[in-house]
């Protein structure tokens, strides 16, 4: 049994990419653009012109909303602390905030795996939107649980540039078997499963495109599809090969590159690929603008 927590580090240092000092300030400024391409592209353009349209109100749209507000929040849990830790050298952070940082990421990240549905009628709809959110709930409790009874007596150093479990299992100086154990019960449980989900509706997807008797709109549904599975691979791919393992202690710098697909990458890419790649959202963007600029007089040629 793991003993109950008695450590003496009260602070956490966050180190993330101050091995490459000379290269601070453009990271710096690499990361703020795509932290706030990222807030734009999933508040102001899809929430925004979803509300706005009444023809997004579907389920469809209603999926893309929570998928929206799950990014803005899931990127926000760690980006101000990438930035700040680009502005200054390793910044600290409290035990009590690192654990709220780790509980959140790991309850936006397990809800997220559970976005990826078909149009279906809205009271369906709703019900998966609550489990996913009750799913995330409930699969960040325990591991930020077991996470906050272990023991840290130094060095306090996190090479990421957040709070996430690898890093701190990694730097316990108590017995972390139970809790490792726990990681991957719920990675296999949260993360494969519903990869393997995923990826049998597409093969569902694929062979009803096969039936569409034009061969441009196989090829336009076949390129909205592969973009859509390319940022599911990501998504995936990137966190089941970080915490799918019994045992997380990987290379620092392999931790740090993998976080940044799916804490950044990912976050910048779904409002690109499930929405300004769909036609009928393209329209509603028209339609807004052309209202908008008509209120201040400003002829709106596109």
């Amino acid at each position: 049994m793991e003993p109950q927590n008695t450590s003496t580090v009260t602070n956490f240092q966050l180190l993330g990419f101050q091995n490459l000092l000379e290269w601070q300030t453009l990271l710096f400024v690499i990361f703020l653009l795509i932290y706030c391409l990222t807030i734009a592209g999933n508040v102001v353009i899809i929430i925004t012109v979803v509300s706005q349209d009444r023809r997004l109100h579907s389920p469809m749209y209603m999926f893309l909303q929570h998928l929206c507000f799950l990014e803005v929040r899931y990127t926000s849990t760690t980006m101000p602390l990438l930035l700040t830790s680009l502005l200054s050298w390793g910044p600290a952070i409290s035990f009590s905030a690192c654990m709220a940082q780790l509980y959140f990421f790991v309850f936006l990240g397990a809800t997220d795996p559970l976005r990826y549905p078909f149009l279906m009628h809205r009271e369906l709809c709703t019900r998966l939107v609550a489990v996913s959110w009750w799913t995330g709930i409930g699969t960040g409790f325990l591991p930020s649980l077991r996470i906050s009874r272990l023991d840290f007596c130094g060095p306090s150093e996190i090479n990421p540039s957040f709070c996430g479990l690898p890093p701190l299992v990694q730097l316990s100086c108590s017995s972390v078997y139970i809790t490792e154990v726990t990681i991957f019960i719920l990675s296999i449980a949260v993360l494969c499963i519903c990869f393997f989900l995923t990826l049998g509706s597409y093969v569902f997807i694929v062979s009803s495109v096969l039936r569409i008797p034009s061969t441009s709109g196989r090829r336009k549904t076949f390129s909205t599809c592969g973009s859509h599975l390319a940022v599911v691979t990501i998504y995936y791919g990137t966190m089941i090969s970080m915490y799918v393992h019994p045992s997380p202690h990987v290379l620092p710098e392999v931790n740090k590159i993998i976080s940044v697909f799916y804490t950044v990458v990912t976050p910048l890419l779904n409002p690109v690929i499930y929405s300004l790649r769909n036609k009928d959202f393209k329209e509603a963007v028209r339609k807004l603008m052309r209202r908008k600029c008509g209120i201040y007089g400003v002829r709106f040629l596109y």
